[in-house]
């Protein structure tokens, strides 16, 4: 728990338990809505509701925005009729958000019961496909006049600002409601206030549409380096606008979900804690399927191949070295391309460029392994650790060949196949760290297998 929270928990409790409801009001003014939200989390749902009835309506709306969505159940059914009040204190962005969540029939009657206002907002944000920037996006933002004096447009944000999102940058409209620029509110503070806006203009606003992933929000808004980022229709009129803290939300889920999916997991839809029993069996178990079958491929191919090498018993036991370093080099070019992608620094078309440089890295890195391993064997029969008989030499060369073969193969499957996935449209992450291994133990397999049949010639039974 945050200090700041464990330090105002006892006095709150305290104050809330003695019905102390003045001293409580009091208490807490000031405590930022973070705070407050952590301490709500730990309280029985009879006892934050009370709370929330001497917070003002923006501070409780900003607070309930910070709670997850089976905390906010609770205090709409603990609150009844004063939960409309709470969630008209949300912004429209955060409104959208908990009527997603809400069960339908929740989520319809909150609707219901908002003033027309709310309700015209959260409408239009709802009309919007779930995921895209359309559900992100606040209407709450100033617009400006290009023909108006800076004056006009100072003394307009004077008298809109109060209630918007941000008004760092205020945004210019033309008659039909097209962007057609943005300003800073520093700019217009330092112009001379009887110039028009529009000579304060570069025309170059940055947008994005309503109906684009999220996604693209994220990348756009890290690289312009906004706060917010104005979102438009197909006619580029100025619909709301999408802010840090919205973004920031986003970006963790995708970050978290794509983590969730490199463990071989799907991405679970809640938090861990309040994930059910079902919820993780379902999630886990379907790959756990998938990897198993991939892994008896593995069991067939070393009972193929156990007939020829039956009287090499140190083959066997040199598989786990071997393989092992394919599933590793495999993972992290899989690691590395997700994130690429994710980011944008690679595309699809790149894959030609991806291809060259990987397996000139998987070369190098199987040469390094292929020389440890090989360097390994001579060791060991040197130091009469394993005897692998007079011909050694030859299964150090073996091992240094298998290995050079395998971690190039596997540099160039982890690195590729994301960028497939990609190009037929569905999620690299999918590429996870344990499909890239259980792939390499069978490829692998074939690999060191073929090499030994090849260089272990007359050493076989």
């Amino acid at each position: 728990m945050n200090p700041t929270a464990e330090l105002i928990e006892p006095e709150i409790i305290e104050l809330l338990r003695a019905g102390a409801y003045s001293e409580l009001r009091a208490a807490l003014k000031g405590i930022p809505a973070a705070d407050i939200a952590e301490l709500v989390t730990d309280l029985p749902a009879s006892d934050a509701a009370v709370l929330f009835r001497f917070l003002p309506r923006d501070d409780a709306g900003e607070v309930f925005s910070y709670l997850d969505g089976e905390k906010q159940e609770e205090l709409i059914k603990q609150l009844g009729e004063a939960a409309v009040r709470v969630v008209e204190g949300m912004e429209p962005d955060d409104q959208v958000r908990l009527l997603d969540e809400l069960p339908p029939e929740v989520a319809q009657r909150l609707l219901a019961s908002l003033g027309p206002e709310e309700r015209r907002n959260v409408q239009v944000i709802l009309g919007y496909p779930e995921g895209s920037v359309g559900r992100l996006m606040t209407p709450d933002y100033v617009r400006i006049r290009p023909e108006w004096t800076v004056r006009e447009a100072l003394e307009h944000i004077r008298r809109y600002g109060r209630d918007a999102e941000t008004i760092n940058v205020v945004y210019v409209i033309d008659e039909a409601g097209r962007l057609v620029d943005e300003v800073r509110l520093r700019t217009l503070l330092l112009a001379d206030w009887d110039k028009p806006v529009e000579s304060l203009m570069s025309r170059s606003p940055v947008s994005i549409r309503a109906d684009e992933d999220q996604e693209e929000a994220v990348r756009a808004l890290t690289r312009y380096d906004r706060v917010a980022l104005p979102v438009v229709d197909s006619r580029g009129v100025l619909l709301g606008i999408v802010t840090h803290d919205d973004i920031a939300d986003v970006a963790e889920e995708e970050a978290t979900e794509d983590i969730q999916k490199l463990g071989g997991v799907e991405a679970l839809e809640e938090p861990y804690m309040q994930a059910s029993f079902g919820e993780m069996i379902r999630k886990r178990a379907v790959w756990l399927c998938v990897l198993f079958a991939g892994q008896m491929l593995t069991a067939s191919v070393m009972e193929g191949f156990s007939g020829p090498f039956q009287d090499v018993k140190f083959l066997m036991l040199l598989v786990p070295l071997i393989i092992s370093s394919g599933g590793n080099s495999g993972s992290q070019a899989a690691s590395l391309l997700i994130r690429a992608l994710a980011l944008q620094e690679v595309d699809t078309s790149d894959w030609l460029k991806v291809l060259k440089k990987e397996l000139a890295i998987g070369l190098t890195l199987g040469l390094l392994l292929g020389v440890l391993g090989a360097l390994r064997i001579v060791a060991w029969q040197y130091l009469g650790l394993w005897d692998y008989g007079d011909q050694f030499w030859r299964v150090a060369l073996m091992v240094a060949l298998s290995l050079i073969l395998i971690v190039t193969w596997a540099t160039l499957i982890g690195s590729l196949l994301p960028i497939l996935l990609r190009w037929l449209g569905l999620d690299p992450a999918t590429s996870s760290t344990p499909f890239i291994a259980t792939l390499m133990d069978v490829s692998g397999l074939l690999i060191y297998f073929g090499v030994a049949l090849l260089v272990l010639r007359g050493m076989l039974g």
